[in-house]
């Protein structure tokens, strides 16, 4: 879909007044073609323009789906008098942060450190050697409200760089000394790390999320409210460790409200971006890939720990929605869809209550009402109404004296009504390039999902794309590439290989092919090799071999993703003990002490804390003997996947194959010529069984 808005976009205008981002394959940078600002991509033809022409450089990072980066392209980017000044001043590159996370995320560090936040779009300006000197988010046109617009500032820029350069030169060196300082400070403190993570960071984390906790609405802290599904992730395992069932109760409560709420999208299904408010009522709507992962393994998780359907069926309607709109005919997963529509942020979304009227028979217009919140004059903006429910379907249904399952019969029939005339109107861009890091962990979620909702389809959507990444956005030596958007580009990140290895282990548990654990086991080498920090242990953002942009980093704090240390961590205890390979949960331990010079704040690292989880145990490891057409094998596999079991491993011994990667299973054979579980935990073998039921009681006794 945004190909073709791209193409016909340039085919309706003059080529000749395309800039030279016409030529690059990301959506948001061909969004910026056609504008008057000369834009570059990012490269050294750009830096060294502005060496040549002796100008400094304006840097604008955002990405397609960003409200905000198009408010400011609108206002600003196409401007012609705007565009004449930043043109004469600067020479500008455009940065599509999905694309270059790297760039991203040092800038980013920059506006934080120098004022105190961070956003996109992204504003840079820094010499010709890529030193910054002055950072924002979104800047207005014109001044207002005290802040300063860009009229304003380009003419103080320019007066500036002419006439007291030294000054603009001497605040770059401080940011980028600043930026050393900080990696200096953790440098000496992870020399003597002190005292290592154990259990009681784990009781520290659970008492951190339970202060933010949001008692009202569910959720933590404040408007704006993000779903930060792995807080969720955690909070479950923190619940089975220590049977605190308001850590369970935490968990309910938020994913109910999520469900229920405007940030759900009940129409189409999917979870949009994040909540303006605190009761998850007006959403910001873009839709990403991630988060409809994410999101995925905690109902899926949920599930599992409680068994309520409700849970099992708010994964399926996530996955519905991926399936149907965000899947490339090659199996890949596109990136997002926009928040605006016709110019305008959530119109693809709401319903004026005419609208709904003209949809709907009389009586679905009353349930309408009565379930949804639905007003005559709209609960938002210009007479238009944002979908949510007023009460669960369960309270629902015992207020109207109906099943619960009668319910959700005529709920469905209204929202396909709905969906149907929804699709008349103009969608939402769509960007559809596809990333290895966003489609690990949407391969990981429809493995779990796969396993615990006992459905083949989205287990073949998992294998289709995992076989797609690795065909397509792995180099011939083995690297990643990080995107695909007709051709692969772009060196991968930490990310890419932490991500999509986490997905290939789920893959692996899922189909027990060894070609997939195989993959997993060869791409962790080749993160370790290039990635691993051999003086203080954790991982850099970039490889020993990447571009250097003023520092290489480490990041260990978890954002609207895991960080790629905390998921390598996990992938690497996970690894090992498939594996029976001990070094490499002692790689896993080290990315741990490089961390304990930093305090551990649960709201950043909370999928660390499920590593340390697995890591302090118990963990169990299970390897089925027999064949997996064996309906015995399949009965295990069941009693295993029904239960929430994170902390566990599972290999299947079909044949010889296996024995190559995990060589402990060499030796193992069927009892009586049956299929036979042999469970082990906490470094100790028990006896082996050919009953699923007492495969189970072992699991339960050793947990």
């Amino acid at each position: 879909m945004t190909e073709d808005r791209v193409s016909s976009k340039a085919g309706s205008e003059d080529l000749r007044q395309a800039n030279r981002l016409i030529s690059e394959r990301s959506p948001y940078l061909l969004q910026h073609a056609h504008n008057p600002v000369q834009w570059y991509p990012w490269g050294e033809e750009a830096f060294e323009v502005a060496r040549t022409e002796d100008k400094p450089v304006f840097l604008s990072v955002g990405y397609s789906t960003c409200h905000w980066c198009h408010v400011m392209a609108h206002e600003s980017f196409e401007d012609q008098g705007v565009a004449a000044l930043m043109n004469e001043t600067f020479v500008c590159i455009k940065v599509d942060r999905e694309e270059r996370p790297d760039i991203d995320q040092i800038y980013m560090a920059v506006a934080l450190r120098t004022i105190g936040r961070g956003g996109w779009p992204l504003t840079i300006i820094m010499t010709p050697d890529k030193r910054p000197f002055f950072a924002a988010t979104y800047i207005p046109k014109n001044g207002r409200f005290g802040q300063i617009g860009l009229m304003e500032l380009i003419p103080k820029i320019r007066e500036l760089w002419t006439n007291n350069r030294k000054d603009l030169l001497g605040s770059a060196d401080r940011i980028i000394d600043n930026l050393r300082m900080d990696n200096r400070r953790a440098t000496r403190r992870a020399e003597s790390p002190g005292k290592e993570m154990d259990a009681s960071s784990l009781a520290h984390g659970y008492e951190e999320l339970t202060s933010i906790y949001d008692v009202q609405n569910g959720g933590f802290g404040i408007a704006p409210k993000f779903p930060t599904p792995h807080n969720l992730l955690f909070l479950l395992r923190h619940w089975q460790r220590s049977k605190d069932e308001n850590a369970l109760a935490i968990v309910e409560t938020t994913l109910q409200a999520m469900r229920m709420g405007g940030i759900y999208d009940q129409v189409g299904f999917g979870f949009h971006r994040y909540s303006t408010d605190a009761a998850w009522f007006v959403p910001h709507f873009e839709k990403m890939l991630y988060d409809q992962a994410l999101m995925t393994m905690a109902y899926v998780e949920a599930y599992q720990a409680t068994g309520k359907k409700e849970y099992a069926r708010t994964a399926r309607e996530v996955l519905e929605y991926v399936l149907r709109d965000m899947t490339s005919s090659n199996g890949g997963f596109y990136s997002a869809e926009d928040a605006d529509s016709e110019g305008e942020e959530g119109k693809f979304y709401l319903w004026t209550a005419e609208e709904l009227r003209g949809t709907l028979e009389k009586e679905e217009l009353q349930m309408m009402v009565r379930l949804y919140d639905v007003h005559e004059q709209g609960n938002f903006e210009k007479g238009r109404n944002i979908l949510r429910l007023r009460s669960s379907p369960k309270d629902a249904a015992t207020v109207l004296k109906i099943s619960e399952q009668e319910l959700q019969s005529r709920l469905e029939k209204i929202r396909l009504k709905l969906f149907v005339a929804r699709k008349t109107r103009i969608r939402p861009l769509r960007d559809d390039k596809i990333l290895t890091d966003w489609n690990g962990l949407m391969i990981a979620a429809l493995s779990r999902a796969a396993q615990a909702l006992e459905e083949p389809r989205y287990a073949a959507a998992a294998k289709k794309a995992a076989d797609f990444i690795l065909e397509e956005l792995q180099t011939p030596d083995g690297r990643l590439l990080h995107r695909y958007r007709g051709e692969a580009g772009i060196q991968a990140s930490l990310d890419d290989y932490a991500f999509l290895i986490w997905g290939l282990i789920d893959l692996y548990e899922t189909f027990f092919e060894v070609r997939h654990l195989k993959a997993a086991m060869r791409l962790n080498q080749v993160m370790l090799r290039h990635f691993w920090d051999d003086v203080l242990g954790g991982l850099f953002f970039t490889p020993d071999d990447g571009e250097t942009i003023l520092l290489r980093q480490k990041e260990f704090r978890d954002g609207a993703v895991p960080s790629g240390n905390s998921a390598a961590m996990l992938n690497l205890l996970r690894l090992s003990r498939l594996t029976g390979d001990p070094g490499l949960e002692e790689k896993s331990r080290e990315i741990a002490r490089a961390l304990t010079h930093a305090k551990v704040q649960s709201m950043s690292h909370t999928m660390l804390l499920c590593a340390l989880d697995f890591a302090l145990g118990p963990s169990s490891e299970i390897a089925l003997v027999g064949s997996l057409e064996d309906e015995a094998v399949s009965e295990m596999l069941r009693a295993i996947r029904s239960r929430f079991l994170p902390n566990t491993v599972v290999v299947v011994v079909s044949d010889t194959e296996i024995s190559k990667m995990a060589p402990f299973t060499e030796s193992l054979i069927q009892l009586e010529g049956r299929a036979t579980a042999y469970v082990c935990s906490g470094q100790r073998c028990l006896t082996p069984t050919t009953d699923p039921e007492k495969m189970i009681d072992l699991l339960e006794k050793t947990g």
